[in-house]
């Protein structure tokens, strides 16, 4: 199967081969086995096809679980954590609420462009109280848990992935 983000050649400021990366999915019933995970696969093709070493992507019940993944994955000091799942309005969509205790720093425009471009397909997409930000050296961003939604989030995140990381590591090149 042929990725939709190799039709186009991104334009990418930095290189990420060898940089280690994380993929926790936040759903209690995808965790629970009642269905298969959808998105843990294309995001981990994803940053495979940019380079990334890419731990097996965590499957996790919503909430506190969640949060414990994405600590667990910050001791391996990844330059990426991608989250799905868990950024609606249910009681136990709580990813965000995990995420930002863990943020050193928040980069809103990420998730104004994510929702930016998920709002021209879903007025739905307004509704995902996603983070994306700084842990130390760590890009995490919260992605929404529908394929489509994931899809979208990617496909802003392809010109600028290799540039953040760069920042994050301290370069300074623009």
């Amino acid at each position: 199967m042929t990725s939709p983000f190799s039709a186009a050649a991104p334009h990418v400021h930095g290189e990420v081969q060898g940089r280690k990366a994380g993929v926790v999915i936040a759903s209690t019933r995808a965790a629970a086995g009642i269905y298969d995970d959808e998105t843990g696969p294309v995001i981990t093709d994803w940053l495979a096809e940019h380079g990334f070493d890419v731990f097996p992507a965590m499957v996790v019940p919503d909430g506190d679980p969640a949060g414990a993944a994405i600590r667990a994955l910050l001791t391996q000091h990844p330059a990426v954590i991608i989250t799905s799942g868990g950024t609606g309005l249910s009681p136990d969509d709580r990813t965000p609420d995990v995420t930002l205790p863990l943020l050193d720093r928040e980069i809103p425009g990420i998730m104004e462009a994510i929702r930016r471009a998920g709002a021209a397909k879903t007025p739905l997409a307004a509704l995902s109280r996603g983070y994306a930000g700084a842990a130390g050296h760590t890009f995490i961003v919260n992605l929404p848990g529908s394929p489509k939604g994931v899809m979208d989030g990617l496909t802003v995140l392809d010109p600028l992935i290799g540039h953040l990381c760069d920042q994050l590591e301290g370069g300074h090149g623009h």
